[in-house]
């Protein structure tokens, strides 16, 4: 059922995220989505009310990327143009930008929870941002004060790019189930999902794909990872050893994973069809 739609005319519409959820207080019913278009504006939505809250204009170039900071208070967009934004949602002002992956089109931001000292570092969120030159970058941030240390700055290695077609995306997240690791698939040497220790500062683990990944989602409640391939595919991937589980239904490359926040469904999304997915178990 279509609850509700927003339509802003003559722009495309190029990246989505919800607004966290606060502790929840009785009556509050609040539900907000921020969403990045091809005019490098960033516009937040009151689902609730059914009206747009808010537009901010912090890129000259398109927008790939947008995310909310952990608790809500922040949103961090990614331009074309490989620039970084961090807005308030509550002024309407950009506070912060950063320049570590200009020239190259940012593929991925997202935010976790940290411990306030994990990494011997302030802030008490760790956020990543990947670009696609296979490249990621981890950071630390306090948003009150201000600050981001760079944490890691990996770097993907790859054959020459083919000429004439068009590469998988970089894509990155951080998992759920294993501290101070991240979850890395793109183009490379091998058709793989790789996972990165922050601590060890290493690949500490391999998972050997069918081919390379389209679309990565991590589940929050189980350990295992949902795959997107060009040829029509999705994989369940457990983690961080088991057999995979194949499944076909989509029309073209299946381009978005989604996990509802209690794991126990599954949204994919591929050219012109949407399908949600029931994990009995899960």
């Amino acid at each position: 059922e279509l609850v509700v739609q927003f339509q802003v005319l003559n722009q495309s519409c190029q990246c989505v995220a919800w607004k966290p959820h606060p502790v929840r207080v009785w009556g509050d019913e609040s539900q907000h989505v921020v969403a990045g278009y091809s005019d490098g504006t960033i516009r937040v939505f009151n689902v609730s009310r059914t009206e747009m809250e808010l537009k901010m204009h912090p890129h000259s170039a398109s927008l790939t990327a947008v995310a909310y900071s952990t608790d809500g208070e922040m949103i961090l967009s990614g331009g074309k143009d490989g620039l970084v934004a961090v807005s308030s949602p509550h002024t309407g002002l950009t506070v912060h930008v950063l320049a570590e992956h200009k020239g190259s089109p940012i593929t991925t931001l997202q935010c976790t929870r940290k411990q306030y000292h994990d990494f011997g570092v302030e802030g008490g969120d760790l956020w990543l941002a990947s670009s696609s030159d296979r490249r990621v970058s981890v950071w630390a941030s306090d948003w009150l004060k201000d600050k981001y240390e760079l944490l890691d700055w990996l770097s993907f290695p790859a054959p020459d790019d083919p000429k004439g077609l068009d590469l998988p995306p970089s894509l990155a997240a951080f998992c759920p189930w294993e501290h101070g690791v991240l979850v890395y698939v793109g183009f490379g040497v091998q058709e793989e999902a790789l996972f990165y220790s922050l601590c060890k500062k290493q690949v500490v683990r391999k998972v050997s794909l069918p081919a390379f990944a389209t679309s990565l989602c991590l589940s929050p409640a189980a350990p295992f990872m949902a795959l997107g391939f060009g040829a029509r595919l999705l994989r369940l991937q457990p983690c961080p050893a088991g057999a995979p589980q194949d499944y076909t239904g989509h029309d073209d490359a299946v381009e978005l994973c989604r996990f509802s926040p209690s794991g126990r469904s599954l949204l994919t999304a591929s050219h012109s069809a949407l399908l949600v997915w029931e994990l009995r178990g899960a």
